[in-house]
């Protein structure tokens, strides 16, 4: 005779182990301050990057100011002008958020990709364990 269902011993480890998970995992769920301040990073990596390619497939300077709650991004009229005066369009607007800080106010990707800093670039945002670095020398965003 094949008997079916579950005994008592195996339904009272289940509901063990849902309550734990439930005391440990619920709470992280009802944060959302961690899951938007993952999300401001890597929008801001993101803009980063599609500033330093945009810069290198229209051969004009992008000029890229950083402040503690966004990144802006404008872009040279001119091929030759180091002068940013038209904002650059976006394929969807930033969001935003809060708790940028990074080494310098302002940057500039130069047609070749580079930048026109003398060093790397740093940048932190609140809530995250990840530092954004901008390599001086290629432009590469990591």
């Amino acid at each position: 005779m094949r008997m079916r269902g579950f005994t008592l011993i195996e339904l009272i480890t289940v509901l063990i182990l849902v309550g734990i998970l439930a005391i440990v995992a619920w709470p992280r769920f009802l944060d959302r301050n961690v899951f938007e301040s993952r999300g401001f990073y890597d929008e801001t990596k993101s803009l980063l990057r599609y500033a330093q390619k945009t810069a290198v497939a229209q051969r004009r300077t992008v000029c890229v100011t950083l402040g503690a709650t966004g990144v802006g991004l404008t872009i040279a009229a001119a091929a030759n002008s180091n002068v940013c005066d038209t904002p650059l369009a976006l394929p969807n607007p930033p969001r935003g958020g809060t708790g940028l800080s990074s080494s310098v106010a302002a940057l500039q990707f130069r047609s070749l990709g580079d930048t026109d800093q003398a060093s790397n670039v740093t940048i932190n945002v609140a809530g995250t364990a990840g530092t954004m670095t901008i390599d001086h020398t290629t432009g590469h965003v990591h």
